[in-house]
């Protein structure tokens, strides 16, 4: 019935595609990493593309004359050229309530690794068999200590909620947004920057954020905080923070995202970090559990069908880009 295109097939969509194929369609499964030609190319006679990380150039919207809709099965949209496929009418839509509850957890779940030492103590424990208590092990408790947060969004107040069951006090950065409360708000990033224990970065990745947390705003931290991103690597300047933490700077740093994905131990600009007791890197996988995968897979195959029957299709971010579609798009108020 119509050719369907999904990107990133190592990201298993099992419900997805075997939904699509059972309605008729043909689906085309490109790997992590395809190049713009050879997505150019499957794109020719394709209605529908899904996509996760594979950047959707405006030279790949051209080549693709009968494209209804790009369906994200995610968040982030900024490795879509969102104004190439408004100018063709072409849809666009993420997934954005699927994790909100699920990345806050796995931010969460960094941070009490990073207070308490559990990614040293472990090599330790692998190599020794047991470790004694002394002072290279002690921890950090969470009560009483000050967490900030760059954007206070759908995962940043999950994160807020989950910080004052530990009775942290938590501060917030985020121009435009409402507050959730018991966050106090902050203003000027580097004010608050510099009174935190820890800092956990939740806002999305726009030309507005990109480098936010540069080499000034990181010197502003205190040498005993610690950073936490699950966002999009990109918002941090990465060359900038492995510096800071070369020169112990700051205390340390847990990271589930990068600029350049996937991470790799040569040849990375951050394979340095591997060797670091005090960061903890995990390969963007906060999002991965049973419960949010279930939830991805039932919306994103609802905006697929809306796409392929010629529906207008929902719009549940509040993302001004993808706001600002006039054609073939309906919003959640």
């Amino acid at each position: 019935m119509a050719k369907v295109v999904r990107t990133d097939r190592e990201l298993e969509m099992h419900g997805v595609d075997a939904a699509l194929r059972a309605a008729g369609h043909e689906l085309v499964p490109l790997p992590d990493g395809v190049s713009e030609d050879e997505l150019a190319r499957a794109l020719g006679d394709a209605e529908l593309l899904l996509m996760c990380y594979t950047p959707v150039t405006a030279r790949v919207i051209d080549a693709a004359p009968r494209l209804k809709g790009i369906v994200k099965y995610g968040v982030g949209i900024d490795a879509i050229d969102i104004e190439a496929a408004k100018a063709r009418g072409i849809a666009v839509v993420n997934i954005p309530e699927y994790a909100g509850e699920t990345v806050a957890e796995g931010a969460f779940a960094l941070l009490l690794a990073l207070a308490k030492k559990l990614k040293p103590i472990q090599r330790a424990i692998d190599r020794k068999g047991w470790v004694w208590p002394t002072a290279q092990w002690l921890g950090l408790d969470l009560a009483g200590k000050t967490l900030g947060l760059v954007g206070v969004g759908r995962i940043g107040s999950n994160v807020a909620r989950m910080a004052q069951g530990f009775r942290m006090r938590v501060l917030g950065f985020e121009p435009y947004a409402a507050f959730p409360s018991g966050v106090e708000k902050r203003s000027h990033l580097r004010d608050m920057l510099a009174e935190c224990d820890f800092v956990s970065i939740h806002c999305v990745l726009n030309p507005e954020t990109r480098d936010l947390i540069g080499e000034a705003e990181l010197r502003a931290m205190k040498p005993s905080a610690f950073l936490v991103n699950v966002s999009r690597g990109a918002i941090v300047d990465e060359a900038a923070l492995l510096r800071v933490l070369q020169e112990r700077r700051i205390a340390g740093a847990a990271l589930d995202v990068y600029s350049r994905e996937p991470l790799a131990r040569a040849g990375h600009p951050l394979s340095a970090l591997y060797a670091m007791d005090n960061v903890i890197l995990s390969p963007h996988l906060t999002f991965y559990t049973h419960e949010a995968m279930a939830r991805l897979e039932a919306e994103t195959l609802e905006r697929c069908m809306e796409v392929l029957e010629g529906r207008p299709v929902l719009v549940k971010s509040r993302d001004p880009r993808l706001r600002a579609q006039h054609k073939g798009v309906r919003f959640l108020d």
